[in-house]
């Protein structure tokens, strides 16, 4: 896997009154395979009945089937894609969670990161609960099935009224789906709809709406910061349960994770993607003969730079999509080459040229030295590189797979270094202004932020109470060493 990318650690999906209730989310799920690429589950209930099937890959790899699909039973269900953390991916951790409650049977699929997740877990184990995951989210389970509440929204309340971090979540009981965020709202959850044959409408839960899209369904709108929505045969019941400061949304979601064909709180992601772009050729420009995307993330915001600079944009990097694992080897050699199994030069279009290199973002630069080479030797004449977000200078605690601080580049080198390092003839990144123009803001509230942007700027919005055991930022994984 690739450590030179952020990768957002899933995507959640769930649907309530419909036939079909596993195959949409099987579909869905495919839809959201960007948000996670090592396993795949899906938890249905049929009359109080739970059935679930949990692998590990890709969901095309393993929802694939009429035989699956079949055995999961009901009108409810909810799916999760998950992308592992540096500790490995093991069955156990596969989501949905399940599990047998007095008030009967739960399951639970989550995207984000519990920052006392371990503080909370060693509290539980010495009141005897046994985890059998290696998963943040068990904590909420535990916590779930020890709440004094009367009814399961009461033991969900007080259960996230304990735990901090960022999440959004679906979870099925036998009579009702329910989803919640945060009171942040740092990881997205929309709300939808669907209609089946006769015209009888589901209601939907997904990370991403372009989940929605894959279902013939239609975006309703999304769930707000600090709501839980409660779905039955009665409809949606919106409760607000917990404090709501102002909303903290991952800016990260519009430069990189969110499929650009989304709607994302309220705004389409290429939309906003093509204007960082624009923003990027305002603030950044530099006489050359080529913009260029790194495929395929670069590509929206190097056609806003194209047309805000009136600089011709060109395919001057093809990107394979058939690439998967590696089937050799790893070798120092073979290292070397990878960037050649997913990206090649297009030297027709290159040669002679002075390039403008668009990519959303550099984590610890080793890619983007490598395409840059790759340019070079292809006869680009110049070389510009220009990144559609600021300089990425911490890691994230809140969901997201990222490297220690020591191995961002941006965090360690200024960014005349960072172009030496890469090989550019010049490097510039996005203002963090220009990315808040961007994304509808006249700029960044430095008092307020109006997003998280702690990657770019090192303000945590949310408590990292577990940060300094090492662990606090990876979510899914806090006992790895034990596996």
């Amino acid at each position: 896997m690739s450590f030179d990318k952020f990768n957002d650690e899933c995507g959640v999906f769930g649907i309530f009154g419909n036939a079909n209730a596993a195959a949409h989310t099987a579909l869905g799920l495919h839809a959201l395979q960007h948000r996670g690429q090592e396993a795949a589950g899906v938890v249905s209930c049929d009359h109080g009945q739970f059935f679930a099937h949990r692998a590990l890959g890709l969901v095309g790899d393993n929802f694939n089937s009429a035989d699956v699909i079949s055995r999961l039973k009901g009108t409810a269900a909810i799916g999760h894609n998950r992308y592992s953390t540096a500790g490995g991916t093991m069955l156990r951790n596969v989501q949905p969670f399940f599990a047998d409650l007095s008030l009967g049977g739960f399951s639970l699929a989550h995207n984000g990161n519990l920052t006392n997740a371990l503080t909370l877990r060693k509290e539980l184990i010495n009141r005897g609960a046994l985890f059998h995951s290696t998963s943040d989210t068990e904590v909420i389970v535990h916590l779930v099935a020890l709440s004094p509440g009367v009814t399961i929204e009461d033991r969900i309340i007080d259960a996230l009224k304990q735990v901090e971090g960022a999440y959004s979540l679906v979870m099925l009981t036998p009579h009702a789906l329910i989803g919640v965020r945060d009171p942040l709202g740092v990881r997205p959850l929309v709300l939808g709809k669907v209609a089946d044959a006769k015209g009888k409408e589901a209601y939907v839960l997904a990370s991403e709406s372009c989940a929605l899209d894959i279902i013939g369904g239609s975006y309703v709108r999304d769930i707000d910061h600090g709501e839980m929505v409660v779905i039955n045969e009665n409809g949606v019941t919106s409760l607000h349960p917990f404090p709501t400061p102002m909303r903290r949304f991952c800016i990260f979601e519009y430069v990189y994770f969110a499929r650009p064909d989304s709607m994302v709180e309220h705004k389409n992601v290429y939309a906003v993607r093509k204007r960082i772009g624009a923003e990027l050729a305002r603030e950044n420009g530099v006489k050359a003969d080529l913009v260029v995307p790194v495929p395929d993330s670069g590509v929206p915001a190097a056609i806003g730079y194209a047309e805000q600079s009136k600089i011709p944009f060109e395919l001057g990097i093809i990107r394979n999509h058939y690439v998967g694992r590696t089937f050799i080897e790893p070798s120092d050699t073979v290292r070397n080459l990878g960037v050649k199994l997913k990206h090649n030069a297009n030297t027709a279009v290159l040669s002679g040229k002075r390039v403008i290199l668009v990519d959303d973002s550099i984590v610890r630069g080793t890619t983007s030295k490598k395409i840059v080479t790759m340019v070079r030797e292809a006869g680009a004449k110049e070389v510009h590189m220009r990144i559609a977000s600021p300089p990425t200078t911490h890691s994230c605690y809140y969901g997201v797979d990222t490297p220690e601080r020591s191995q961002l580049l941006a965090a360690n080198h200024s960014v005349a270094e960072m172009a030496k390092l890469i090989g550019v003839d010049s490097l510039a990144f996005l203002s963090i202004d220009g990315l808040y123009r961007a994304v509808g803001e006249a700029k960044r509230n430095n008092d307020i932020p109006q997003y998280c942007d702690a990657c770019f700027s090192g303000e945590y919005p949310i408590a990292l109470t577990d940060k300094d055991s090492g662990i606090g930022g990876k979510q899914s994984d806090l006992f790895a060493e034990m596996a």
